[in-house]
């Protein structure tokens, strides 16, 4: 390569008159885009903003039961320069709500559509208005410590895969503190999380939930971890399970044939491995038999029986007896 032609090139096309010319009318083109931009940027435009809500002057002993920092969200008329400022801040200079002048009655306090449109002006700058805010007022909640504990329950449907089934729910905490007016404590009994939506599952799972808000009501901890539990179905059985006479007149004893039965039922292969015959009892009872004497078979069932068992069944649900005495 010779670098001499190609400086030579180079010169030749950069002192050129089109290249000159090029030059001259980009300039006029940024000097255009600039004047064009600051001119509209001068002009006044509305942009909805959030303002953030601060309260000050809480007594000690009062607790605010809804949210201790509120947001706003108005539409301010500004111009350009500025509400360009405002996007890059995300949120105007936020605003307090003296709670001791607005706090009412009943452990509610209201600040007017009036009063917060003073706030929020006072916290824009000279040449911003606020033009509406949402909300139109601000209603706060607040008692003097009176709360109760509340257990969590889950709201929404988790479903195991066709093979599985859930064996156990756990919530951690399961219970809460939550704080409200005596009379808003006394009509809730339980707290629910947000919806949880799980299909299919087929391993253990733990969901960190938030809690579903009550208006006016806070709650501590606002939020649970779900965890779930699965095992696999299968179909189980127990050979062996003694038929007992139950309410047997004294010296009397009963006596079936079968005298023993077996027990099928669906269920995890975990919860099998901690399960015996002895977590069954099968009974006949005699009062039963006594009201009808004139058959020699009668009626059995379970007197006792593992919780979360599917399709349990007996191998037979009447048996032949004897009363013998002792």
């Amino acid at each position: 390569m010779n670098f001499n032609n190609v400086f030579r090139t180079i010169s030749n096309f950069l002192f050129a008159k089109t290249y000159r010319e090029l030059l001259i009318f980009l300039s006029f083109l940024i000097l255009s885009g600039i004047f064009w931009l600051l001119m509209t940027l001068n002009e006044n435009y509305e942009q909805e903003i959030k303002i953030p809500v601060r309260y000050t002057n809480i007594p000690k002993g009062a607790v605010l039961t809804s949210s201790e920092t509120d947001t706003l969200r108005a539409i301010v008329s500004d111009k350009g320069i500025s509400l360009i400022t405002y996007l890059y801040k995300k949120a105007a200079n936020p605003i307090e709500i003296d709670f001791m002048k607005f706090a009412g009655e009943n452990g509610t306090g209201i600040v007017g559509s009036n009063e917060l449109f003073k706030l929020v002006n006072n916290r824009l700058p000279a040449s911003a208005n606020a033009v509406s805010i949402k909300p139109e007022k601000l209603t706060f909640y607040y008692n003097y410590g009176e709360q109760k504990r509340v257990p969590v329950r889950l709201k929404g449907d988790v479903t195991p895969d066709k093979h599985y089934f859930i064996s156990g729910t756990y919530f951690s905490p399961d219970s809460i503190s939550i704080y409200a007016s005596p009379r808003v404590l006394d009509s809730i009994q339980e707290v629910f999380t947000e919806p949880v939506i799980y299909r299919d599952v087929h391993d253990s799972l733990s969901i960190n939930c938030k809690l579903q808000k009550i208006k006016g009501v806070k709650m501590v901890p606002d939020q649970t971890t779900v965890s779930f539990s699965t095992d696999i179905l299968t179909e189980l059985s127990f050979e062996e399970v003694p038929v007992i006479g139950i309410n047997m007149p004294e010296g009397k004893i009963l006596r079936t044939f079968p005298a023993k039965v077996k027990v099928s039922f669906v269920a995890g292969l975990k919860k099998y491995q901690n399960m015996s015959s002895e977590d069954f009892i099968v009974v006949a009872d005699y009062n039963d038999i006594i009201r009808d004497s004139t058959s020699n078979v009668c009626e059995i069932w379970f007197q006792k029986k593992p919780e979360g068992l599917n399709n349990l069944t007996l191998s037979t649900t009447k048996v032949e007896y004897l009363i013998e005495d002792k």
